[in-house]
């Protein structure tokens, strides 16, 4: 639950609303309710049913989590599972990602929690662990922390005030949507960390404008990936709803055939 209890349900959605920049009348014709109604609602005047909660959060592109969380306020029985990764109903979904992690060996991909935790990877991503500080790699390993400490990837990474801008982005966005203290937390020590504005970054190409790629140092080489984020559709649990595969791709030539060469090295996290 990512939203402190004992709040009334009106209040959580009207937070909701407005973090998604949504006016009453926005919310309410793509709820399909009155805007008059949606008002009393988080007014507290009106008690919704579950059915308009879950509605109304659907629409929000509300957190499972948070939808949880609004029901409880409301005084119903939370609609959605939270199981455990390593329980028996998450099985099957852990060895399909075993499988898509793997198949995308020589280049690095892994699986990380909501909070950005290492829960798979494949062999490959030993490319970025290697030669970061051990108190980095002790589980759980938090792969933002990793990838921008100064003990970690960073001092590899040749466009690091670029690369860090984009993460603290993407990361400020998701503790904004999920209201999710943790992921706030995670940013107030990210953004702490060195801008890396004294890097100099390579000459732009053709891939940078388009995408942001990460210009990676191993060894001698100078590595270039495109990034992707893989989620699961249609989540009916709070625990997948919060898994994402991030998978590397090469940008150039130089690349693929440097990560073909590379092969699959033993991986220093898993």
């Amino acid at each position: 639950m990512t939203t402190r209890p004992g709040r009334p349900v009106g209040e959580l959605l009207r937070d909701q609303r407005r973090r998604r920049g949504m006016t009453q009348l926005d919310l309410s014709i793509e709820a399909g309710v009155s805007a008059r109604h949606l008002s009393f609602v988080e007014t507290g005047r009106s008690r919704p049913s579950p059915d308009l909660i879950l509605r109304l959060a659907e629409q929000l592109d509300t957190p499972l989590a948070e939808r949880n969380t609004m029901l409880l306020a409301g005084g119903y029985a939370p609609a959605y599972p939270s199981h455990d990764l390593d329980g028996p109903e998450l099985a099957p979904l852990r060895a399909a990602v075993r499988q898509i992690l793997n198949g995308h060996s020589p280049y690095p991909a892994v699986l990380v929690d909501q909070h950005w935790h290492l829960v798979e990877a494949n062999p490959a991503v030993a490319l970025f662990t290697a030669g970061a500080a051990q108190h980095l790699l002790a589980p759980p390993i938090n792969v933002l922390r990793l990838s921008l400490h100064p003990d970690g990837m960073a001092s590899r990474i040749l466009n690091l005030p670029q690369w860090r801008a984009h993460l603290l982005r993407r990361l400020h966005q998701q503790a904004a949507t999920t209201n999710d203290p943790a992921l706030s937390e995670l940013f107030e020590e990210l953004r702490g960390y060195p801008s890396g504005d004294d890097v100099a970054a390579p000459t732009s190409d053709d891939v940078s404008r388009v995408v942001i790629p990460l210009r990676y140092r191993h060894g001698d080489q100078e590595l270039s990936f495109l990034s992707t984020t893989t989620l699961f559709g249609t989540p009916l649990d709070v625990t997948v709803s919060g898994l994402a595969v991030e998978a590397f791709f090469p940008a150039d030539p130089a690349t693929t055939a440097a990560l073909h060469a590379l092969g699959a090295p033993a991986a220093s996290a898993g």
